[in-house]
């Protein structure tokens, strides 16, 4: 199962990418997660965000691979416990899918991603650094391949 996490943002402080990789290193053979990051537009006072979110949406949409799960990370998702995250990530190695997770930039995913997307999942109510989600998305699926394997390290 290919896990590949398509993320608005290069260029990120070294404890993020560190972060990120340590938990993806932790996943066995039968999980791979792999960051796919594309460089965010320009952001000025003129700019038309909303122009500029379609630009990133449309280089994000041209990542995807055809047949596999799109869940986009979004404020307005639903929120998963991490038995119900388990679950899914099962349902899904169980069904040999790949999965792209969306993160947009700063002002979030186009539509278009929104609409192509299959499943939408909220992290948190809470407003979390933008390059922190990578972090938390890495830990939490090593997590649910924890409980999938009866692993101690979630306790």
């Amino acid at each position: 199962m290919l896990l590949r996490l398509i993320a608005i943002g290069n260029k990120m402080p070294a404890w993020i990418n560190e972060g990120f990789q340590e938990y993806a290193k932790r996943l066995p053979l039968g999980y791979k997660l792999k960051l796919i990051e594309i460089p965010a537009e320009k952001r000025s006072k003129q700019v038309d965000i909303k122009r500029l979110t379609e630009s990133e949406g449309e280089k994000i949409l041209s990542l995807i691979k055809p047949g596999n799960l799109v869940i986009s990370l979004d404020v307005l998702g639903k929120s998963w416990s991490t038995p119900q995250l388990a679950e899914g990530l099962q349902k899904w190695h169980d069904a040999s899918l790949d999965v792209d997770l969306l993160v947009g930039g700063p002002d979030g995913l186009s539509a278009n991603c929104l609409q192509k997307s299959q499943l939408k999942w909220s992290l948190s109510p809470l407003t979390l650094p933008h390059p922190l989600v990578r972090v938390v998305i890495a830990e939490q699926l090593y997590r649910a391949w924890s409980i999938i394997q009866k692993h101690p390290y979630h306790r």
